[in-house]
C-alpha cells in the first residue's frame, strides 16, 4: 500500500507527502533553524499540540456519564452535528458514517497517527543530524514514549481488550513505525503491537532525564508510568507494580484537595506544571464544559462518589452553573476543565501509580498494603473533618474498593472505559449496562462487541486492506 493512498488515513501528509527531510525542515523552520541541524527535532517536539491529543469517545460510553431523556442536552446532541456523540453514548458499531454532512473521519484516530508519524520522522531522522549523540538520544527517547503512548490509547480504543491466551491472534492496529515509501496496514497481532509498545519505553528510559522542565515533554517518571499502565491493561500486575514503583520514586506529589474551596489557575496547577502529572495528554476536541457537549454525570457515578468528596465539590456543578438553558435540569456536569480553562489530563499521573499498587495488593490477597494505598490516595481528597478510612478485610473485598477508588478518581478522563474493557471478563465485575437515548433503550452486555470501536469506514475504504472489527 503506497503511502501516497494512506495520507488521509494517517493525516499527515505535510509529513509522509513530501519527498525529502530538507524540504520538510525549509517548510517548518522558514528559516529560522538550518536544515539538517539537531535543533529542528527539539523544536518539533516542542510544538507539544503535535504529540497530546488522546481519545474522547470513550468517555461517551462509559458508566460517568448519563443523559436525561426530555432534556435540552439530550435533545440539541440529536442533531447531525453531534451523530458521533450520541452514536457513542448508545453504544453504536458506526460513529462516523461515510457521506455524513457533519463528520465522517475519525479525529480520535487520526490525531494519534498524526502523532505516531511525527515520532517516526524524529525517530528515523536524526540518526544523520548535526549534534551530539547524547542529545540525539534524548530527543529520540521523547519521541519514541510519544509513539509508544499512541498506541497504547489507539489499542485500548480500536482493539479488543488485552488477553494473553489470544493476544497473538487477536487483531492489533496498523503500526507504522518508518518513514519508508510504502508498508503494509495490515493489522499485526495485539501482542505484536503491545511488545513494540514496551520495547520504545524500555528503550527510552535509560536516556530521558527524571524530570521536564514541562508536563508535556517525556521524562523517566513519564515512560514509567506509562510502563506500569501499560501493564496494567496486560493483566500483568506484577510489572505494573514495579513500574509504578520506579515512578513513584521519582515523583510523588499529590495535589491536597483539602485545603481548596474552588479550582482555578490561581488556586491549582495548571497541566504543564501540575506535580500529580506524569506525561500531559489531552481529550480531542479541547475543553468540554460546554452546553451542549459536557457531560452529565451517571447517578451510578455521584452515588459512588458522595458530596463530601472535594473531587464532588470541586470538580462537579450543577446544570444551571453550566447553562441557564439547563436550569430545569437534573444532575451534576463534569466541570474540571472549564474552571480551569484548559483541556483535562488523560495522561499517566501519581494517583494512577498508587492504585495501580493498591490493586497490585489486593489482587495478592493483601487488603492491609491495598488499603494502604488508597487512603494515602483519599486523605488529600476529603476536608480533614469529612475524611474517614476506607477498610477492607479480604482482597476481593480491597478490590472492589480500588475499582471504586479508580471511578472517583478519574472519571471522564478516559481510564473508566478503559476499566470497563479490562474488567468486563471478571465475574465480580460483569454487568448489562443500559441506558436510554431519544426513547430507546439500548444494551451493553459483557460479551458485547461494541467494547472495541470500529474502524472509522472512511479510514477503511481509503485503505481496504486494513480488516474492520466485528
Amino acid at each position: 500500500m503506497k503511502i501516497k493512498n494512506i495520507l488521509h488515513l494517517l493525516s499527515v501528509a505535510v509529513i509522509l507527502g513530501l519527498p525529502s527531510c530538507e524540504k520538510y525542515v525549509d517548510i517548518k523552520t522558514q528559516g529560522n533553524l538550518v536544515p539538517g541541524d539537531i535543533a529542528n527535532y527539539r523544536a518539533l517536539l516542542n510544538g507539544t499540540s503535535s504529540f497530546e491529543n488522546g481519545p474522547q469517545i470513550g468517555d461517551l460510553s462509559s458508566d460517568d456519564v448519563q443523559l436525561v431523556d426530555g432534556s435540552t442536552q439530550q435533545i440539541t446532541l440529536s442533531s447531525d452535528t453531534y451523530t458521533y456523540w450520541k452514536s457513542a453514548y448508545s453504544w453504536q458499531p458506526v460513529l462516523y458514517p461515510i457521506g455524513s454532512t457533519t463528520l465522517q473521519t475519525d479525529n480520535n484516530w487520526n490525531q494519534m497517527y498524526n502523532a505516531i508519524a511525527y515520532c517516526n520522522t524524529i525517530i528515523g531522522e536524526l540518526p544523520t543530524a548535526t549534534g551530539g549523540e547524547a542529545e540525539k538520544k534524548a530527543l529520540t527517547a521523547e519521541a519514541l514514549v510519544h509513539r509508544a503512548d499512541a498506541y497504547l490509547m489507539l489499542m485500548n480504543t480500536y482493539a479488543q481488550p488485552y488477553t494473553a491466551s489470544t493476544a497473538g491472534t487477536d487483531l492489533g492496529v496498523p503500526m507504522v513505525l518508518t518513514q519508508t515509501v510504502s508498508q503494509s496496514l495490515k493489522r499485526p497481532s495485539s501482542q505484536s503491537v503491545y511488545d513494540q509498545i514496551l520495547k520504545d519505553l524500555k528503550t527510552a528510559v535509560g536516556n530521558l532525564p527524571a524530570a521536564q522542565a514541562f508536563n508535556t515533554l517525556p521524562s523517566k517518571a513519564s515512560a514509567y508510568g506509562e510502563l506500569a499502565r501499560c501493564y496494567l491493561y496486560m493483566n500483568d500486575y506484577s510489572s505494573a507494580n514495579k513500574y509504578a514503583d520506579s515512578t513513584l520514586a521519582i515523583r510523588s506529589t499529590l495535589n491536597d484537595l483539602s485545603l481548596l474551596t474552588t479550582i482555578n489557575s490561581a488556586t491549582y496547577p495548571i497541566r504543564r506544571s501540575d506535580p500529580e502529572i506524569l506525561l500531559s495528554k489531552i481529550a480531542v476536541g479541547g475543553i468540554s464544559s460546554f452546553a451542549p457537549t459536557v457531560m452529565r454525570l451517571s447517578d451510578d457515578l455521584l452515588n459512588i462518589l458522595g458530596t463530601k468528596d472535594q473531587r464532588y465539590s470541586l470538580f462537579t456543578v450543577p446544570a444551571s452553573t453550566i447553562s441557564s438553558n439547563y436550569v430545569l435540569a437534573s444532575g451534576r456536569y463534569f466541570f474540571r476543565d472549564r474552571a480551569m480553562n484548559e483541556a483535562r489530563n488523560i495522561g499517566p499521573n501519581v494517583p494512577e501509580m498508587m492504585l495501580i499498587k493498591a490493586e497490585y495488593y489486593a489482587r495478592n490477597n493483601d487488603p492491609s498494603s491495598a488499603m494502604l494505598w488508597v487512603n494515602s490516595l483519599r486523605k488529600k481528597r476529603f476536608k480533614a473533618l469529612d475524611y474517614a478510612e476506607l477498610v477492607a478485610t479480604s482482597g476481593s473485598e480491597a478490590l472492589k474498593v480500588v475499582i471504586e477508588e479508580r471511578r472517583r478518581e478519574f472519571f471522564c478522563r478516559m481510564l473508566r472505559w478503559w476499566d470497563m474493557r479490562r474488567l468486563k471478563s471478571e465475574v465480580p465485575f460483569q454487568r448489562n449496562y443500559t441506558r436510554v437515548f431519544s426513547g430507546t433503550t439500548y444494551t451493553l452486555s459483557p460479551t458485547s462487541n461494541r467494547y472495541t470501536f470500529q474502524i472509522p469506514p472512511y479510514q477503511i475504504q481509503l485503505s481496504p486492506e486494513i480488516e474492520q472489527n466485528p
